[in-house]
């Protein structure tokens, strides 16, 4: 069965989370550098990982324990690239899947609003959080974890020659 990955300090969807991965008998493991005491149900299934303070310590955590058909939940574009790149799947908090065809222009998307900002210009940062923003993720969620199930339990179809053209 897949895994479901938190980038937990910033991530306003954990309860969502919890419940429908407790609903589906998922694993659930939640990644942190442990700089602010975050709140989890006591259940053997959610697995809190603390890792040392440092950029991007939880993101490479994340990136080396992570399968494919696994899901992290992130609103950090590379992080899911990376998780994209290793056959997993991402999905931020507000329900968008990130995906091969839309992973490469939010990448371009971050860094022209960095630039932006790296020659003064003010930027808005994500809107928050709204009410349809929690329903968009839990439909998301269950449609990412679905599939992920279903390939995972569909063998995977090998032609016994190649296909001579």
């Amino acid at each position: 069965m897949p895994e479901i990955f938190i980038d937990a300090d910033a991530c306003p969807v954990r309860d969502e989370v919890f419940h429908v991965a407790e609903r589906l008998g998922l694993d659930v493991q939640v990644v942190s550098n442990g700089s602010r005491g975050i709140r989890l149900p006591d259940a053997p299934w959610i697995k809190r990982v603390i890792v040392e303070a440092g950029a991007d310590v939880a993101d490479d955590w994340i990136v080396a324990t992570i399968r494919r058909h696994d899901l992290c939940v992130t609103a950090d574009i590379p992080l899911a690239s990376r998780c994209l790149e290793k056959g997993a799947r991402a999905l931020s908090p507000k329900g968008r899947p990130w995906t091969a065809e839309n992973i490469g222009g939010a990448l371009a998307g971050r860094e022209v609003a960095q630039h932006l900002r790296e020659i003064g210009m003010v930027t808005r940062g994500p809107a928050p959080m709204q009410g349809a923003d929690r329903g968009r993720f839990l439909s998301a969620l269950e449609t990412e974890l679905q599939a992920s199930i279903r390939a995972i339990q569909t063998p995977e179809v090998r032609l016994w020659r190649p296909i001579e053209w």
